[in-house]
């Protein structure tokens, strides 16, 4: 079984997919960190983040792989704390916008995902990675909320400069923050974690085999 969760940043993917599952005894995998991994190899590299060419060719020359679900690799080098800084937050859409990165990156989370059983959390995960799903879910939450959690997660960041960034990446992610027409869509504002796991939960185990 594939579960496909979507939405925008600070929706709560990341923590309700992990631990969800946790609770099913099923992979996880995050597509958002493997567009991280790309940006951060694009600068490394110095790279033209307005190639799409460029970029698109690196994606497929330096596959990314997961370690344990917990760490992210690219040409076998950890970089999962890397990928979480600011300099990555600022300019990660950038590098998911362009059609030839977003080509690959989806042939990659595809062959991740094959074996089933699996959690996978991203942006395009219902409508194009995973249109097949048994289940689909679509997160959100207004933007206070998501602002107040992104700095949660970013102590270090301004409050005003986080806002500012989300509603950037809002702009730029537009075109793959649609949910799927069979999506169940969930609003977090105002839920916790554990009420989220617990709905998405009822609703895999509603649609397993008996």
């Amino acid at each position: 079984m594939i579960v496909a969760i979507d939405g925008p940043a600070g929706a709560g993917k990341s923590t309700v997919a992990k631990q969800l599952a946790a609770r099913l005894g099923f992979r996880y995998l995050d597509t958002g960190a493997m567009y991280r991994a790309l940006t951060w190899l694009a600068l490394e590299r110095a790279a033209d983040l307005d190639d799409a060419e460029a970029l698109g060719a690196l994606a497929r020359e330096h596959p990314i792989s997961f370690e344990d679900e917990q760490h992210i690799l690219i040409d076998g080098c950890d970089v999962s704390a890397e990928i979480r800084e600011p300099r990555i937050d600022k300019v990660v859409s950038s590098v998911a916008r362009h059609p030839q990165v977003r080509e690959v990156m989806r042939e990659r989370q595809r062959e991740l995902g094959e074996h089933g059983n699996v959690v996978i959390e991203g942006r395009d995960i219902g409508t194009v990675v995973a249109p097949r799903a048994e289940v689909k879910v679509y997160l959100n939450a207004n933007e206070s909320e998501r602002a107040r959690r992104r700095i949660a997660e970013r102590p270090g960041l301004a409050a005003d400069a986080l806002a500012t960034d989300l509603r950037l990446r809002d702009e730029r992610d537009s075109a793959q923050m649609r949910p799927a027409a069979d999506a169940e869509q969930i609003d977090t504002t105002a839920l916790t974690i554990d009420d989220v796991v617990a709905r998405i939960e009822g609703l895999v185990r509603s649609r397993q085999p008996a």
